[in-house]
Order: structure tokens, then sequence, then C-alpha cells
């Protein structure tokens, strides 16, 4: 059995797997803010890589550190996927065996996996043993009526059995039918207590907590427990939050930039982005609220989201987002 994984200095502090969100264009933007934080893709089904669909992973060098998630429940593909990834220079791979989408269930992938703990076992393994680079699992702490204490220590413990040695808990559970995902994120009430437990009975596990954690003096308390912190929508309500994250978490010297400065650095960016032949409404939307609870914000952000669609919209139309603040 191979043992798995280091954990990277980047893993102190992540942006969480989101549907939607975490493409190339998000994490090229949030490369503006942190340098320092770990990305993660958007959950790809391993299947597609197995079947030649690698435009899926492309990614801009400067994206890295980033971790490739996978979703499946077939080692072997699995393994197939995570060694593709591998070679797309992928600083990690990650299973998700958390979400609880139907379209996923259906494919016997995410949230569903927990009620079969051994299935995620061979399939880390079979990962593990297809790369070099660091594997870990993406899960929650219970599912449907499987949602206890024992539940969940008899899962972790599982996954570590099989050599792996990160993972990142969802301090949820989930209910597979009855809530959407959306409800999934905020109904179930979280349990960060529970997954602090699990440092006592698994100390050589490191782990990461997510879930309901808003901005960085949380992070930081929840540090004092577990090794890494995990954040998702929070980054979507207030990008800005990423500028804090090298200096206040890692440690860094260089002084936390302004929203000014980040937003002229994004303007360079999005000539470069537009200079590829991208459409500006796939970076701007990322940046929707970059100036959320300052003045003048919602004018910014209605004048963004009235143009950044138009036809050959450009870096102007974030100038003059910005300019309406004024």
């Amino acid at each position: 059995m191979s043992v798995n994984s280091p954990f990277l200095e980047a893993e102190l502090f992540s942006v969480a797997p989101m549907v939607d969100v975490t493409n190339s264009a998000f994490r090229r933007v949030a490369r503006v803010f942190t340098k320092r934080a770990m990305l993660y893709t958007e959950m790809i089904a391993a299947e597609a890589l197995c079947h030649g669909k690698t435009n899926l992973i492309k990614h801009a060098g400067n994206e890295l550190p980033c971790v490739l998630q996978l979703g499946g429940s077939d080692p072997r593909r699995l393994a197939l996927a995570a060694k593709i990834g591998e070679d797309f220079g992928y600083s990690c791979i990650n299973l998700n065996a958390g979400c609880p989408s139907d379209k996923v269930q259906q494919g016997r992938f995410g949230a569903v996996l927990m009620k079969d703990p051994d299935l995620i076992g061979q399939c880390v393994s079979a990962m593990m043993n297809a790369v070099s680079i660091p594997v870990s699992v993406k899960t929650r702490i219970g599912v449907d009526e499987f949602d206890n204490e024992d539940f969940t220590r008899y899962l972790i413990g599982t996954i570590f059995g099989y050599g792996c040695r990160h993972v990142i808990i969802h301090a949820r559970k989930c209910w597979l039918e009855g809530l959407s995902p959306k409800e999934n994120r905020t109904v179930p009430p979280l349990d960060y207590d529970r997954v602090y437990n699990l440092k006592n009975d698994f100390p050589d596990l490191n782990i990461t907590i997510n879930g309901g954690i808003t901005d960085l003096c949380q992070c930081v308390i929840h540090l004092n427990h577990v090794e890494g912190v995990m954040l998702g929508r929070a980054v979507i309500d207030n990008p800005y939050l990423l500028a804090g994250v090298d200096h206040e978490l890692f440690g860094d010297d260089a002084p936390v930039k302004s929203r000014e400065q980040c937003f002229y650095e994004l303007l360079d960016l999005a000539e470069t982005f537009l200079s590829e032949g991208h459409k500006l409404q796939h970076l701007a939307i990322h940046v929707l609220n970059l100036f959320a609870g300052c003045p003048g914000a919602r004018n910014y952000r209605r004048y963004l989201s009235e143009h950044m669609t138009q036809e050959h919209a450009g870096v102007e139309v974030l100038e003059k987002a910005y300019a309406a603040m004024q």
C-alpha cells in the first residue's frame, strides 16, 4: 500500500472547487490577489478526460499552485485521469466525495460515494499509485442517515487506511434527496467540533476544514485546530478577501494591496485575456463584487453587469464601471 500525501504549504488556505466558478479565468483573477493560496479546478469527470477532453483542464502557468478535482467511481478511470492531470502540471489531485447534485449522483460519484467508504479508498489508492504528486479526498461529515461521530470516524479512518494523508472536510452532512445543492451548503447545521475531533483520532492525517467560513479571522481560529482552511462562496461575495491571504495567513512581508491596486492589475490582465481571443464577460464576472461594501459599489456592479456582455466589450468597460463609482 502506498501512503500519500505530503501537505503542501499552499494548502494552508485554499479556494473551494465550485461549478461554473473556479475555471481558468477565475483562477487568473485570483492570482492578482494571492500568489500563495491553493486554487482548485471545477470538478472534472474522470470519464471526460479518459475520452480525450483535455481542453477541460488547460490552464495558464501562473494559475499554479492548483489542484485538479476529479469526479468518478471507477478506480481505473480515476487513475488514468489523475495521470493526465499530473502530465498537465497540476500540483495535486483531489477526489470529490461530497457533491450532492442529482447529476453527480446519477454518475455514482460525489457524495453518494460516502455510503461506500471502501470504494473511496480503492479509488484514491489507484490514483495515488498512478501519480507522484499528492492525492486528497474532499468529503463531508455525513450523508443522509449516516450522520454521527462514529460514521465520520469510520469514513475518514477508511480513507486513511488506504494511505491517503490529506482530507478536506465540509463540516456539514448532506441530504441526497430533499435538498438542492444550494440548500445543502446552508441548511444542514455546521459541526466544526466533529472535524476538530478527528485530529485526536488521526494525528498523522492533514485536515482542511470547509463550510461557513467567511473571513480571515475565522481562518486563524480554525488553524488552531486543523492544518488548512478552505473558503468558497465568501470569495465570490468578496474577492478582495483574497488580497489579505498572503500577508495575514502565510506571513509574507509585502503589505496588503489596496482594492485600487488590484483593479489596475486586473486591467492589465483583461488586456492580455482579450488579446487571447476571450470575451471580457468571462473575466469580469469574477470581479463584480470587487468593491463590495465601498461607496459607489452598486454603480460599479450595475455598469459592469449591463455592459460586460456586449459584443466587442473591452477594457474600457471596466474603466467606466470604476468611474461610475465616483
